[in-house]
């Protein structure tokens, strides 16, 4: 194992670490807004794990599903502001 993938690890793991914090604010979110930035966070988290499980283990196969769930997550949050910004009238 070179150093290249030694980071690589690390990062998944931090990056883990990150997603089970958010998954928690997410959780007790006292208003709705918080859990919109959670969701987007949750999305970004698992975009970078991919990325970086992508990288690890050599195999592209997996970059797809990050596009198509980076598709997903950008769609979810404009669905959510729309629905934020029809509340508020």
């Amino acid at each position: 194992m070179n150093l290249f993938q030694t980071t690589l690890l690390i990062s998944m793991i931090l990056l883990s670490v990150c997603l089970v914090l958010t998954a928690i604010r997410f959780a007790i979110g006292p208003t709705l807004p918080d859990r919109i930035t959670a969701f987007d966070l949750i999305v970004a988290n698992v975009i970078g794990i991919i990325a970086i499980y992508t990288e690890y283990t050599r195999n592209e196969d997996f970059i797809d599903v990050a596009i198509i769930l980076s598709l997903f997550g950008f769609l979810g949050s404009v669905s959510f502001a729309y629905y934020l910004m029809k509340l508020k009238k």
